[in-house]
């Protein structure tokens, strides 16, 4: 039975869960996300991750991922991956996949910075079908920066030019005492607190500097374990009625423009 928490995950993949097809992991990690009552999952990526995708590469993950949805449709929601270094495949999957198929929203990684317009169509296209948009970051100061890899600071250049259009910012930037001050002014852009270690203050810091309503949970599994990143809410601070925001509350309001268009009911 689905559990009714109303814990919504932003952030995970199939990658890093065990099986040897798509329906055989996305089977694991539900299984996990039950254990620690996790409602919904937003599942993105494919089998493996590679850092600079040919076009083709990026059909073939989205297929997965579809693939990994096929019997999971009442747990989980697809996103699209896309990538500004192939532009036109990236607007032909949106369409595929969201327009005329189940996804609800995109991931861009580590191929070309978001602070590049050349990703100026994707973000126009995804915004005209109210998809969600989420934006892998990281502040790297040990030499290890992708070429390609965006800042929170990168992501501020691209809200500036849409102003009107909700981003996510990935991982908080990873150095996310940087990253939450960074991302501070813009009211369009939210962040994941997925994906860095357990540590104390993280989410006090967010509720304090961005307020309670632009911080949405998620755990990055399969890299990283579902009950580790709930406990960056579970231990924190704050008063108790925005954790059931920060938790899915807010994922919630975000999709909830595009899956009213879907018709998806809850």
């Amino acid at each position: 039975m689905k559990p009714n928490t109303g814990i919504w995950d932003l952030h995970c993949h199939i990658n890093g869960v065990p099986g040897r097809t798509p329906d055989e992991r996305m089977a694991q990690l539900v299984k996990y996300a039950d254990r620690v009552g996790i409602e919904r999952l937003c599942v993105y990526m494919g089998m493996s991750f590679v850092l600079v995708p040919t076009a083709e590469r990026l059909k073939q993950e989205n297929d997965e991922v579809l693939q990994a949805l096929a019997h999971w449709h009442d747990r989980a929601f697809g996103f699209v991956y896309v990538s500004p270094e192939h532009v036109q495949t990236s607007l032909d999957e949106i369409n595929r996949h969201i327009a005329d198929g189940p996804m609800v929203g995109i991931k861009l990684w580590v191929a070309k910075r978001c602070s590049d317009r050349a990703i100026d169509a994707i973000i126009t296209r995804a915004a005209d079908l109210k998809a969600v948009i989420f934006q892998h970051t990281w502040f790297k100061s040990d030499g290890t920066q992708y070429a390609g890899e965006s800042t929170p600071s990168d992501l501020m250049q691209l809200a500036s030019r849409f102003p009107e259009v909700p981003l996510i910012c990935g991982h908080t930037g990873g150095t996310w005492e940087v990253g939450i001050r960074a991302v501070r002014e813009a009211q369009n852009v939210y962040v994941d607190l997925a994906g860095s270690d357990p540590c104390n203050g993280m989410v006090e810091m967010a509720v304090r500097e961005l307020g309670p309503d632009r911080i949405i949970y998620g755990s990055d599994s399969g890299g990283r374990s579902f009950a580790s990143q709930l406990g960056k809410v579970y231990g924190a601070r704050i008063p108790a009625e925005f954790k059931p925001r920060i938790l899915g509350g807010n994922l919630r309001k975000l999709m909830g423009p595009i899956l009213q268009k879907k018709g998806v009911r809850l």
